[in-house]
């Protein structure tokens, strides 16, 4: 297992990522998560939508709350053609509940927290913790990997603006 320190801290603290991080121009990795009904998702079933994935530890912190509200305003922008993806490593029962309590209803959410797949496969899992870093990947229709930012501070937003931007382009 490919393990990376250095990439990411929390609050200063430095953290150990597992797998390798995707990288821009790759064919994305495939996952397995669970989505808020305990059905299997892999990104098969994302095939032939511009996505958006954005990883975060937990959507009970206040910054992935934040980043999440903001994803989820921010999708009617981007049309029919584009989905907005958010995978924890919270249960699926907490993400509902979360949903439901934040009227979240542009952004689907994902759980990672049975296999970590994705977290690995993606190269997001926290070694320490066992959450998944923040992070912002944003795929063409056919899954190639057009744009990569790892926060480096887990507790900071991603640029937003430049993630959207580049999914724009692609829709």
């Amino acid at each position: 297992m490919i393990e990376k320190t250095g990439l990411v801290t929390i609050h200063g603290n430095p953290l150990t990522l597992l797998g390798d991080l995707v990288k821009v121009g790759q064919k994305a990795p495939d996952f397995t998560v669970l989505d808020n009904d305990l059905a299997p998702k892999t990104l098969k079933d994302y095939q032939g939508k511009t996505l958006i994935i954005a990883s975060v530890p937990s959507l009970d912190t206040p910054t992935c709350d934040t980043e999440t509200r903001r994803f989820n305003t921010e999708a009617s922008q981007l049309g029919e053609k584009a989905m907005l993806l958010t995978i924890s490593m919270d249960l699926p029962f907490a993400q509902k509940r979360w949903c439901a309590a934040a009227g979240i209803d542009r952004v689907v959410t994902l759980s990672d927290h049975r296999e970590a797949s994705f977290g690995l496969a993606w190269g997001v899992l926290i070694k320490e913790l066992r959450l998944l870093a923040r992070a912002v990947f944003v795929l063409s229709p056919d899954h190639t990997v057009k744009y990569v930012e790892l926060v480096s501070e887990v507790a900071q937003e991603p640029n937003y603006n430049a993630a959207l931007a580049s999914a724009k382009a692609l829709v």
